[in-house]
């Protein structure tokens, strides 16, 4: 399984119904009423709202913990296990000015690519200075700035740790796990922004789908032969970066690093085989899938998914042709954000909003600690061939 840095080169539909309004970035805005974004998580976690859209017409309101009755025994849920760093930082400049700091993907072991505030008094040379967040004191971590990042307007920091020491061995002396700016009132722990399955540190955001389950909700879905297998997506810039050009066709995902191992592709294989359904546990799941699926169409290989590790920039659009998922679980999104955009390219634009606006008049909760939506199969929009 080699690693590859790969720009993802899927294929869209020529389809008319994925026509020239779906391609509008204003296509996809809505407005949201600040009560329905959620501050804090449901507890227990799996008690929160579904949303179970089921036909292309049909749709019905349900409870998360009902999901074991609503899939099949056969079925396979794709979930990722990244774990959020403590990935906030707040210290100072060598001048005293405070500064934050957002990280967001090591480069090397003392090299990070992060988002500072205030970025643009944070010059190349800078010195920053972070100190540890318990009262005992102890040695400041100190860092660098020795590059500007243009594709994310963000920093390289190098951090002044010995050789052979991991940063992240580090941060959680120093760092705070991060939540969404949206979120300005929150009670929550910082295991409560982590899924009960987290095992590979990496990311700067939760993957946020995945927060419904609990140990018990995965005994139960075993129970009914329904299987898990999971995928490595380090959450970055990549999948919360606004889109910000009209025509959405141009816009540009960061790359974010994923694994999809050998034992996952089988899985994948064996589920289909037998007739089963491929459902992912949030859009970073489905970007594994589908980034991992483009490499092997690029590779010209013989079959839709291949082992791969390594990045992807794969950006999913209405008309985009679905190579390994077939249906979805995820949380309600941002107004003309890529992660809308993606669920529009499963069920189709204009009937996700209509759904969006079934869930705000039901007073469903929205964004990261939110309720969810559950796609089936059987509701999708399936784009046409391209010739």
């Amino acid at each position: 399984m080699c690693p590859v840095d790969f720009d993802s080169a899927p294929s869209f539909s020529t389809d008319p119904n994925s026509g020239e309004i779906d391609r509008n970035l204003n296509a996809y805005d809505y407005e949201l009423p600040l009560e329905r974004i959620a501050q804090n998580p449901v507890n227990p976690r799996d008690r929160s709202r579904l949303l179970v859209v089921d036909s292309p017409t049909q749709h019905q309101h349900r409870l998360f913990c009902d999901l074991p009755e609503l899939l099949q025994p056969g079925d396979l849920l794709v979930l990722n296990n990244t774990r959020v760093l403590p990935a906030r930082l707040y210290g100072c400049k060598s001048t005293g000015a405070p500064v934050e700091v957002l990280l967001l993907e090591r480069q090397q072991n003392r090299t990070w690519l992060a988002l500072v505030k205030p970025g643009r008094r944070v010059k190349i040379g800078a010195q920053l200075i972070f100190h540890p967040l318990d009262s005992d004191g102890g040695d400041p971590l100190c860092a660098k700035v020795i590059a500007r990042d243009d594709a994310t307007g963000g920093r390289l920091l190098e951090f002044d740790i010995p050789e052979g020491e991991s940063l992240e061995a580090r941060l959680d002396r120093y760092g705070r796990v991060p939540l969404p700016p949206y979120i300005t009132e929150s009670e929550a722990l910082p295991e409560q922004y982590q899924t009960v399955y987290a095992q590979q540190p990496g990311s700067a955001a939760a993957p946020t789908a995945g927060l419904h389950f609990t140990p018990e909700l995965l005994q139960r879905l075993q129970e009914r032969q329904i299987e898990t297998a999971y995928v490595t997506l380090h959450v970055g810039v990549g999948t919360f970066r606004p889109v910000e050009v009209e025509d959405i066709t141009q816009h540009t995902m960061h790359s974010e690093w994923l694994e999809v191992s050998p034992e996952v592709v089988e899985k994948i294989q064996q589920t289909q085989a037998k007739g089963g359904r491929v459902i992912a546990v949030g859009t970073t799941a489905v970007r594994a899938l589908e980034g991992t699926a483009a490499v092997a169409q690029q590779q010209g290989e013989s079959t839709p998914l291949v082992a791969h590790e390594g990045k992807t920039n794969l950006f999913i659009y209405p008309g985009y042709q679905w190579q390994v998922v077939d249906g979805l679980i995820t949380n309600f999104h941002l107004p003309r954000s890529s992660l809308l955009m993606l669920v529009s390219a499963l069920i189709g634009r204009q009937r996700l909003l209509d759904l969006y606006a079934e869930a705000i008049a039901q007073e469903y909760r929205f964004y990261s600690f939110g309720d969810a939506m559950l796609i089936l199969p059987d509701a999708r929009q399936y784009w046409g061939k391209t010739d």
